[in-house]
């Protein structure tokens, strides 16, 4: 008897291959995406500026659906008189600039003069003027000593004894320090400004004849990090007192004793007080809410952040309106370019429509009211067209391909990205945050970790402090020189007189 012939399903099969074969391409294309954004990590560009092309203006203008005119046509105030903003997005070329010729040398500069006479005899020859060659030049900075001579005096007495009289020496803030606060202060800023680590400043002193053991070195670093804490404290409590502010983090490594053969892990919550332009740095061990709920415990007001779920509890506290940075929402679309050009390029488009209508702020100093205007005629309207196309699209796409995370990142967070447009005073994004954290990545690519907790906390204290003096264009060197000379006369009810933003006005 011959055996039954097991029927076999080809068309199952293949409609099963044929899955398997696209969901094999779908993870070749987001592998080769991963691949292309780490090789952009390590050697491409970082700007995510976006420039639209012809065939996406002719596709924006199809699925649009907006009054180009209404968005246009918009006057603020008669007095502003402010009109801008059109849909269509034009790129020119730059005209060619004018060369402003030498770069005029600063006065304040000492010149040393070298004056040459021609070799002919001159006498009797009238002269003219001079003609001025000048040169910028360079000596390496000096290591000098600072030295204090004080006469000592013997006065008589009735009883035939005698006393030996000196002046006293001026106060310190760190009296038994063989190091200057000038010093002192150019090691800090080196480190934590220009980003050159401990041991190579060392190498720099000995290259100059001066040998200073590494740990000396190390010891005057804690020790200043550790005399600004009270100056900290008082900037900490003007940061969380605003009632708007920034908040993002960053990681950080450091040596734990509890970890053998590797580092720990710690992060750098940062908090920045836009208005005044104020920056806290706070180093905690983890990332989770321990250390924003301990900070911002009292805090009421605007807190701005990406979309990191441990800052979703605070926007249930009441007091506190959570909003989303528009930046982090932008550059989820632009990671997706690759993958889907024209989706992409369209949600592009539109975004860039927004910082379009930023920059006319920005370049117009707008107030607060006019600001709100603006943002109610002309923004409020693409945020609204965007969220249409977003949800629309979203069924359409893959849930974890490039463009669905994009669109799925920003659906929920849409009313907390929008928030900015209710007032004036709001930002767009947390670019500024951002451009605060930089000195951190930088640094830590440098001097690779931090020596202890400890340490990384003591570091965050004054990479607040010098953060603070870039927003208000303050020089870091002369401020801490001046802090450290100074610090020692003052109390905790007078010593926020010393903090960056208040300095200059007390410099004055």
């Amino acid at each position: 008897m011959q055996p039954v012939a097991e029927h076999i399903d080809y068309k199952l099969l293949y409609e099963q291959q044929k899955a398997t074969n696209e969901e094999l391409q779908f993870q070749i294309s987001a592998l080769a995406l991963q691949l292309d954004k780490f090789k952009k990590m390590l050697f491409g560009s970082k700007n995510e500026r976006f420039v639209a092309t012809a065939d996406n203006k002719s596709t924006l203008q199809l699925k649009l659906d907006l009054d180009a005119e209404t968005i246009a046509a918009c006057k603020i105030t008669d007095a502003t008189k402010v009109e801008y903003i059109r849909t269509k997005t034009e790129v020119t070329p730059n005209p060619p600039k004018a060369h402003p010729g030498r770069m005029k040398l600063p006065e304040h500069l000492r010149r040393e003069t070298t004056i040459l006479q021609p070799d002919i005899d001159v006498t009797g020859l009238k002269k003219i003027g001079n003609e001025v060659t000048e040169v910028l030049d360079y000596i390496p900075g000096e290591l000098y000593v600072k030295q204090v001579i004080r006469p000592k005096y013997i006065q008589p007495a009735a009883d035939n004894t005698s006393t030996v009289i000196t002046a006293s020496l001026p106060g310190r803030i760190m009296e038994k320090c063989m190091a200057g606060e000038g010093l002192l202060a150019q090691i800090t800023v080196d480190k934590y400004v220009d980003h050159s680590p401990l041991h190579r400043q060392n190498q720099k002193f000995q290259r100059a004849g001066v040998t200073i053991a590494q740990s000396t070195i190390n010891d005057w670093i804690k020790a200043v990090l550790t005399h600004i804490t009270a100056l900290y404290e008082a900037h900490k409590q003007l940061v969380i007192a605003c009632g708007y502010l920034h908040a993002d983090e960053t990681t950080l490594k450091v040596l734990d004793e509890n970890k053998k053969g590797t580092s720990h892990i710690g992060y750098y919550w940062v908090y920045h007080n836009s208005k005044e332009k104020l920056v806290l740095f706070d180093y905690r061990e983890g990332r989770g809410r321990e250390g924003p709920n301990d900070i911002l415990k009292d805090y009421q007001g605007y807190l701005q952040t990406d979309g990191y779920g441990v800052y979703e509890d605070f926007g249930k506290r009441p007091g506190i309106t959570l909003m989303h940075c528009m930046a982090h929402a932008r550059r989820k679309f632009s990671d997706a370019l690759q993958s889907d050009r024209v989706s992409a390029e369209y949600a592009l488009t539109l975004f860039q429509q927004l910082y379009t209508i930023e920059r006319t702020i920005k370049d117009n100093a707008l107030t607060d009211q006019d600001v709100v205007q603006l943002r109610q005629e002309q923004a409020v309207p693409i945020l609204k067209t965007l969220k249409e196309w977003m949800t629309a699209e979203y069924p359409k796409v893959r849930p974890k391909s490039p463009i669905g995370q994009a669109i799925g990142y920003c659906l929920p967070r849409w009313e907390k990205l929008s928030i900015y447009t209710t007032h004036g005073s709001l930002k767009i994004d947390n670019n500024t945050i951002e451009n605060a954290l930089r000195p951190v990545t930088i640094g830590r690519k440098n001097y690779l970790f931090a020596g202890s907790h400890e340490a990384a906390q003591r570091a965050a204290m004054i990479y607040s402090l010098f953060a603070t003096c870039k927003f208000h264009n303050i020089n870091p060197y002369n401020w801490l020189k001046d802090v450290l000379e100074r610090m020692h006369l003052y109390t905790t009810g007078n010593i926020a007189e010393l903090l960056p933003q208040n300095w200059r006005k007390a410099e004055g």
